[in-house]
């Protein structure tokens, strides 16, 4: 029915916009509950008015209504990024306790992406959290097993640590529990070809670079962003593409 994709499409963009909220906050080391909502520049309180998804920023033109301050781009677009990875969430996987963890998932993806791009950090307090939620739910919800998610997280944590041993810092270390959160929740196999997909296309993006002469040689490419998105495609086409590298190679 099509109400039901009305209602994720905006539970994504309600939930996005608290996502701002975390991106903004956390690195900050600031409560993402209080205080209120409010303008960075002018500290003026936000109304209901100035809170609604994407609506809002349109009407304001991209600026604080009361101080004139330009807003950033990134708190309409990780609205709609949101609210369209919740509606394709409840086409692929229906409603049941898998897209509950799955959507839970996608939103702490978009969380460190952000918070990796423009800090080049991902926040502990979501890792650990991240792993210590993803064996509850394995215990709770039964959709893997608890010796799986353990595999999930230790497998791909010393694929990563040995990149890190002998690279010499070609990787950080929130790199290595972005991946062991993930694998909790997904799996080892799923989390290692995320993480080989991540590679590909941030090699792609590094050719680029090159070719179009923007490498300087200190350019900084995040890895976090790169695993999340190779993930993010495993979670949605992850059995297909497993089928489609057995039917060509096996």
């Amino acid at each position: 029915m099509m109400i039901f994709e009305i209602y994720f499409f905006s539970l994504g963009l309600i939930i996005g916009s608290f996502l701002n909220v975390v991106i903004y906050r956390l690195p900050a080391d600031k409560s993402i509950i209080s205080p209120p909502s409010h303008c960075p520049n002018c500290k003026q309180r936000l109304r209901v008015i100035d809170l609604i998804p994407v609506i809002s920023y349109l009407l304001n033109k991209g600026r604080c209504r009361y101080c004139g301050e330009k807003i950033s781009i990134q708190y309409p677009l990780v609205e709609l990024l949101t609210a369209i990875l919740f509606l394709a969430s409840y086409v692929k996987f229906g409603f049941s306790s898998y897209l509950f963890i799955i959507l839970l998932l996608l939103s702490v993806l978009i969380v460190v992406s952000i918070i990796d791009l423009k800090y080049m950090i991902i926040p502990n307090q979501i890792t650990y959290a991240g792993i210590f939620l993803s064996l509850i739910f394995a215990f709770v919800f039964d959709y893997i097993t608890l010796f799986n998610a353990f595999l999930g997280i230790a497998i791909p944590s010393l694929l990563l640590f040995l990149i890190i041993f002998f690279s010499k810092g070609g990787m950080g270390l929130g790199d290595l529990k972005l991946a062991a959160m993930l694998g909790g929740f997904l799996g080892y196999k799923y989390v290692l070809a995320g993480i080989f997909l991540g590679s590909l296309i941030g090699s792609i993006i590094g050719i680029y670079f090159i070719i179009s002469k923007k490498w300087n040689g200190k350019t900084m490419i995040p890895f976090g962003p790169l695993i999340a998105l190779g993930n993010t495609i495993m979670i949605f086409f992850g059995r297909e593409l497993f089928d489609l590298y057995i039917a060509i190679f096996v």
